[in-house]
């Protein structure tokens, strides 16, 4: 009976982790209960603040007792692990050195990292901004395995408004989160040499590359999904939408649409539906894929600029998408038909990520941090409060654009070299 219920306690906690970009399930979405449904006026407990995470964008990615994050610490990125079981501020257990810093002559917007690690078993997977991706022993940090995509793979990232166009187009760096599907890391290098690349998550050996499609790679991350029975993986371009197989990479459907500008927000995905949204008065699109005869289709559904989201991302929670918009500022909208219930300027533009009944509103400017309930009849706040402090060393034209992490009760939010923590559990 004792076995048992460690049992049970092991499988919740497994529920309540949040391995990588996005979660679990890549939605921006948490399946935990439990949780606070109203703060207190002056918001949740802090719980710790931990003010050596570096420069950069990366997220938690968070098992068990053990956070895992990455950032820039002098002209150098590091992946490290922080002891969660630690009373106060959590101790660093280790640090592993991804590659060199991110940055470049005249960026005043990003350096370091741009992407959260992807924990997996035994392992952590990390992208720096290079395209350095490397594999680690969750245990200790010591290198299994490492790729350079632009060296290795012939990378390329879509350099609108980026820099360092030689010797291989970089932009703002990678951002593609790395996947695990089964014994595959999947990872989006982009170039001629194919967009997807699948590796063997023990070795690094590459598997195979979907040479079909040669766009460069967004600062989108990638999903895996199943259509007709078909296994496959999602990316948005700035060309548009593409699936691939998940067998073997080759393509399956692609929609074009010409995104002129970054496209960040990964996509949504539901009963064969997918949503994608960029910012820059590019607007979003659905699409439903329609499988026959082992094949494909794809047939809009609408291309709308009514919900522009530009790096905050956006999530599904019943039949309403919800997030920050360019237009009209945070947004509620339909998920099939486009209509927007209600848009409203909120805090400001900023990123959203939902748990138990609520969003988790994070604005990018100012340090509010808001609870939602995600309702179609209005914006409904259900509390507020306002950061501590701020990064010190965040680039001038940048941003709090790390989305905000619920795991075990926890809220997590990241401003560059400051990580803080707050209990949100009943």
């Amino acid at each position: 009976m004792k076995r048992f219920a460690l049992l049970l306690a092991a499988m919740f906690a497994l529920a309540a982790d949040w391995p990588q970009y996005r979660g679990p399930n890549r939605d921006g979405s948490s399946k935990e209960t439990g949780l606070l449904q109203e703060w207190p006026k002056d918001g949740p407990k802090l719980l710790w603040t931990f003010a050596d995470a570096g420069v950069g964008y990366a997220g938690p990615a968070i098992v068990g007792d053990r956070l895992y994050t990455a950032g820039g610490r002098g002209t150098d990125e590091f992946l490290f692990a922080l002891d969660l079981k630690t009373k106060g501020t959590p101790k660093e257990l280790w640090s592993a050195k991804i590659g060199p810093l991110f940055t470049w002559k005249g960026n005043a917007w990003n350096a370091g990292p741009n992407v959260s690690p992807t924990a997996d078993g035994d392992s952590v997977y990390v992208l720096g901004g290079f395209g350095d991706l490397l594999c680690v022993e969750a245990a200790t940090g010591k290198e299994k395995w490492r790729v350079n995509l632009p060296r290795d793979l012939g990378a390329a990232v879509n350099p609108i408004g980026g820099g360092l166009e030689e010797p291989t187009p970089i932009g703002w760096g990678f951002a593609s989160a790395p996947l695990v599907d089964g014994d595959k890391l999947i990872c989006v290098p982009g170039g001629k040499q194919g967009l997807f690349a699948a590796l063997d998550k023990k070795s690094g050996k590459v598997l195979w590359r979907s040479k079909e499609v040669g766009d460069q790679v967004s600062y989108s991350s990638p999903l895996v999904v199943e259509v007709g029975g078909i296994r496959q993986y999602v990316q948005v371009t700035n060309k548009g939408i593409v699936g691939v197989a998940a067998a073997d990479g080759k393509l399956l459907w692609s929609y074009k649409r010409e995104y002129e500008d970054v496209a960040i927000a990964t996509p949504l995905f539901r009963d064969n539906f997918v949503y994608a949204s960029v910012g820059f008065n590019e607007g979003c699109d659905l699409i439903k894929l329609i499988p026959k005869d082992g094949s494909i289709a794809v047939e809009k559904v609408y291309s709308s600029k009514e919900v522009q989201s530009r790096d905050g991302g956006v999530v599904l929670v019943g039949d309403h998408v919800f997030g920050h918009s360019e237009k009209g500022g945070w947004a509620c909208q339909d998920f099939k038909t486009g209509t927007v219930k209600w848009s409203e300027p909120g805090i400001g533009r900023g990123s959203v990520t939902f748990a138990d009944g609520r969003l988790y509103c994070c604005a990018e400017k100012g340090g509010v941090v808001t609870l939602v309930e995600p309702s179609a009849e209005g914006w409904i706040e259900k509390g507020r409060f306002k950061l501590p402090t701020g990064s010190k060393k965040r680039l001038p034209s940048g941003g709090l654009w790390t989305h905000p992490v619920i795991a075990n009760g926890r809220l997590y939010v990241r401003d560059q070299e400051l990580v803080f923590c707050f209990e949100v559990k009943k």
